[in-house]
């Protein structure tokens, strides 16, 4: 029983740094990195919490669709901020 207890704290005490580390992250694509990241370990916690169908969503879509799409979107924006830095200075 205290095993568990210990165990669930710590998914606790993770599962807040992930998320506090991908919102304060300062670069985009870290943050998406961060974000897949919380997403893969809500789904353990999830699943820790006897909701298998839930963690599975969760692992599938939160984590690996909207991971994929946020990935996808911060590399356009950065091709395009790359672009508009380093365009025609004449």
């Amino acid at each position: 029983m205290t095993l568990l207890i210990v165990f669930d704290g710590v998914l606790l005490v993770t599962l807040l740094a992930l998320g506090f580390a991908a919102v304060l992250s300062p670069e985009p694509r870290r943050a998406v990195m961060l974000f897949i990241a919380f997403g893969l370990w809500l789904s353990l916690v999830w699943a820790r919490l006897k909701a298998p169908d839930v963690a599975l969503a969760e692992a599938a879509i939160g984590a690996g669709l909207g991971g994929a799409l946020m990935l996808a979107a911060a590399r356009r924006a950065a091709r395009s901020s790359a672009r508009t830095d380093g365009g025609d200075e004449t």
